[in-house]
């Protein structure tokens, strides 16, 4: 960290401590050249993510539209919030670590209804009803029949 007052890049950190609830680190530093003090704030990079949708339009992404359709899906059945949070977290983590400034929903409904086939087979078939917009009992029966081929 160059120094404020004449410039040095050496300086030494004498004090941290956490600020704006956890994403921030204040550190109280000190120069070696000139021994004046100064403080720095280092945060967390926030890049957002938008996601493009099949219409062409753009929005932030947001992990609590996931989790919605999620408890939709899984309604009543036995999955609890914490498996759904979970799966909410692993895909958000996939999201945001592929780099991408951009993603589109369909890769997004994918990896939702991966992570739902594993989790819970019958809100699999919800979300891939709603995810798919079947039009008829034959291309949904055609869903069921890949999934039961997937088992074998």
């Amino acid at each position: 960290m160059k120094c404020l007052y004449c410039g040095c890049e050496d300086s030494k950190v004498i004090d941290s401590r956490s600020a704006d609830e956890g994403r921030t680190i204040r550190r109280r530093r000190e120069c070696v050249r000139c021994g004046k003090r100064f403080t720095t704030y280092e945060t967390i990079e926030d890049t957002p993510v938008l996601v493009v949708k099949a219409n062409g339009t753009r929005q932030a992404f947001d992990s609590g539209k996931i989790k919605n359709g999620i408890v939709k899906a899984c309604e009543k059945r036995p999955v609890s919030m914490s498996d759904i949070d979970a799966v909410v977290d692993k895909i958000t983590k996939k999201v945001y670590n592929s780099m991408e400034q951009e993603i589109s929903s369909k890769a997004i409904g994918e990896m939702v209804m991966d992570e739902l086939k594993n989790l819970d087979e019958v809100a699999y078939v919800r979300y891939a009803s709603v995810y798919r917009s079947f039009k008829d009992i034959s291309s949904f029966m055609a869903e069921l029949q890949r999934m039961m081929d997937g088992k074998k």
